[in-house]
């Protein structure tokens, strides 16, 4: 019989604090919604709709991470991750961007950026990219691993592969963002606007058959020839526990 899998533990200061997180973003919806799923993690929030507000909020809050708009309306993201590097030479900066050539991130990474997220993006994506810079810069994790398990079926986070009973699943990217989230909430049941707002990208605008094909997707790879674990609760979403 599978033993329920221990809670995700939030990431946390090497204190026991919350983790601080800088959002900028000119878009209100954008740093909204952000904001809230990363308050949902058990992290504190501030944020920032232009470049010189972020830094005058950095100044004051000492963020462990900083979610930056490459484009902003009075100084670019590319000046104001200069300034916070002068000043906080150690936190995490996410760049998110619609600006996918080369040079672009390479001038991003250059400046001092150490991850990038190009626009659309989906939330999860988001967190894992601030989940794996916040473990590397030396913030705990209650489990101290990037694995999350369920019953048999295991994924690598970072190295972003899934096994189920020691065989390896190849999976999409959509699929195995929509897998993680599951996987972070098991024996919870998901409703599929919960998993449209998390798993595909913020301005999607997709609808609930999306949901349902990779759900589909997802059990003719994870659930064929086995105890299923993905189920379906009618009229509310889906819910991921282990097989008995």
């Amino acid at each position: 019989m599978n033993e329920s899998p221990p809670p995700v533990s939030p990431l946390h200061r090497p204190d026991g604090t919350p983790v601080r997180v800088l959002v900028v973003d000119d878009e209100p919806d954008v740093t909204d919604v952000l904001s809230g799923v990363l308050t949902a993690e058990g992290w504190a929030v501030r944020t920032a709709a232009d470049g010189r507000g972020a830094l005058r909020t950095a100044r004051a809050f000492r963020p462990d991470a900083v979610v930056l708009d490459w484009m902003l309306p009075d100084i670019d993201g590319l000046q104001v991750l200069r300034e916070l590097r002068r000043e906080a030479p150690g936190v995490c900066v996410l760049f998110l961007t619609a600006r996918d050539a080369v040079e672009d991130r390479v001038a991003g990474i250059t400046a001092g950026g150490d991850d990038y997220v190009t626009k659309p993006y989906s939330l999860e994506e988001v967190l894992a990219r601030l989940r794996g810079l916040l473990r590397r810069a030396g913030m705990t994790a209650g489990t101290g691993t990037t694995w999350l398990t369920v019953g048999d079926l295991s994924m690598d986070e970072e190295a972003r592969e899934v096994r189920r009973g020691g065989a390896v699943v190849d999976l999409s990217k959509t699929e195995f963002e929509l897998l993680r989230f599951l996987m972070r909430n098991p024996r919870r049941v998901l409703s599929k606007k919960q998993i449209l707002d998390r798993v595909w990208a913020y301005d999607f605008g997709g609808r609930a058959h999306v949901v349902e094909l990779y759900v589909s997707y997802l059990r003719r790879k994870i659930d064929a020839g086995r105890t299923p674990m993905i189920h379906t609760v009618r009229g509310v979403g889906y819910v991921l526990k282990p097989g008995s």
